[in-house]
């Protein structure tokens, strides 16, 4: 692995409050010799793509209530609000896990997290034999990147996005390496660049409008042919860094809240820039927009999830196995074929958009994991269903197991707690255990949290089976 300095590698970011024009070009180190990646966004681009495109946008630590289409009263979401209104949102969607590494982990594979590789927060890599989204959009023809963070695989291991289906990749490699959202490295490929302007504590160039830079260049670039853009932002998760706290400067809110919700307002505006590029290169029919989140909302660094109401309602916060900490938003956006300003109910995770995916790529015949694909939803069609849903967790508070089926929700804390039962048709805030009244429910969903994980030697649990 080399490190290269950011001299020559011109990358202009987003100037605040700048308009919505994508940087004409930018220079960018790619397999060891630079090239010119001219964004000349005025041509028409020749229309060759059968299938659609397939961009899948994942923001980190967005809570279901953060949008105003979900009900959030305090700030503004414009550009995320009309992208629901003019396609398709799911309203019962779960992330993959309680923490962000474990659900990309579980949308990218299409497993859940009683059987994917990765299944907490420590560093662990893809194995050679584990699929991801951008093998199987290889394997359709289509140019991928990735962009933003990773943390599926660091330097050297079988897990880096370049062996894992991406053609392109930009970003934290490593989820060690997002914890500065002016960072001083990011990684092209298998090189790691370094970033003078934010060396020594200075703070001028923002990841985040690097990493939408990156993708309007990238769909440029392909747009005569099929593409498969992956973009995981980092925002809005901590630290805390925003190049002002507009447009709530003003308001009379905790500092930490001001800078949340700029944040927030960052991430909107950097996916309606996306969107408006698609608009212009006239790519919008023939390109499928996902926005998603990684986990709900964080309370770190004097965060309460509390204050703008980021749950929605929901108990918990990222790290739990209640509703806050898992429910995100999903919205769909395909002008054409999604008839626009429809809701649906459908209950549904991440590791289903990896079939779902396949399937608009075309592809037949793959492994599916756990994953159901949404693609009768898209189209207004009748939807196969989960009998459950399933996640566990290796983090804050040890290991712990969670299981929904239909309106109903089991959560066990730790290996020696209690079962947790909840029925959140009637009880969406998961504030009254009824386990001791619906004692069969309880077996049963029981029996499916024991008969719903494998045990894995990386993830190691009280109860595993004991070997002899």
């Amino acid at each position: 692995m080399r490190m290269m300095r950011e001299t020559g590698v011109q990358q202009e970011a987003w100037r605040e409050g700048g308009g919505g024009a994508v940087v004409a070009s930018i220079v960018i180190w790619w397999s060891g010799l630079f090239f010119l990646l001219i964004g000349d966004l005025g041509l028409a681009a020749e229309d060759k793509i059968g299938r659609p495109n397939v961009i899948l946008i994942v923001a980190e630590t967005l809570g279901w209530g953060d949008l105003g289409v979900t009900g959030q009263a305090k700030f503004r979401t414009p550009r995320l609000d009309r992208f629901a209104v003019e396609g398709l949102r799911f309203t019962n969607f779960y992330a993959g896990g309680t923490e962000g590494v474990v659900s990309r982990a579980s949308l990218l594979t299409g497993k859940h997290t009683g059987h994917a590789r990765i299944r907490g927060n420590r560093e662990l890599a893809l194995a050679s034999m584990d699929e991801t989204l951008g093998d199987l959009a290889q394997k359709a023809g289509y140019h991928t990147a990735a962009l933003g963070k990773w943390g599926l695989g660091g330097p050297g291991s079988t897990g880096l996005p370049t062996v894992k289906g991406f053609d392109d990749w930009f970003g934290y490699l490593r989820e060690s390496d997002a914890t500065n959202h002016y960072p001083v490295t990011l990684w092209r490929n298998q090189t790691n660049l370094f970033w003078a302007k934010n060396a020594d504590g200075r703070q001028e160039q923002y990841a985040p409008y690097l990493f939408t830079q990156a993708a309007t260049n990238f769909v440029s670039i392909h747009r005569g042919s099929p593409f498969f853009l992956y973009l995981a932002y980092p925002l809005p998760d901590a630290p805390l860094q925003s190049p002002t706290d507009k447009p709530y400067k003003d308001e009379r809110w905790p500092k930490v809240q001001k800078t949340l919700g700029a944040m927030i307002y960052r991430l909107d505006r950097e996916v309606g820039r996306l969107l408006d590029i698609l608009q212009r290169l006239e790519l919008e029919r023939r390109t499928v927009v996902i926005f998603t989140g990684a986990t709900g909302p964080h309370a770190r660094e004097g965060i309460d999830p509390r204050f703008f109401n980021s749950t929605g309602g929901h108990r918990g916060h990222q790290g739990d196995l209640y509703d806050g900490g898992l429910r995100v938003p999903l919205l769909v956006r395909w002008p054409g074929t999604i008839k626009a300003g429809r809701v649906s109910s459908h209950l549904c995770a991440a590791w289903d958009l990896f079939p779902t995916i396949a399937n608009l790529m075309g592809l037949a015949e793959f492994d599916r994991g756990d994953g159901i694909s949404l693609t009768p939803s898209f189209l207004g069609r009748r939807q196969t269903r989960h009998e459950f849903l399933y996640w566990e967790r290796h983090e804050v508070g040890g290991f712990g197991q969670g299981l929904r089926s239909g309106d109903w929700k089991l959560i066990r804390s730790g290996p020696d707690e209690p079962s947790e039962l909840y029925h959140l048709g009637r009880d969406p805030t998961e504030s009254k255990d009824v386990s001791g009244r619906y004692r069969r429910t309880l077996r049963r969903l029981e029996r499916m949290l024991g008969e719903a994980r494998r045990p894995s030697p990386d993830w190691p649990t009280p109860i595993d089976p004991k070997k002899d």
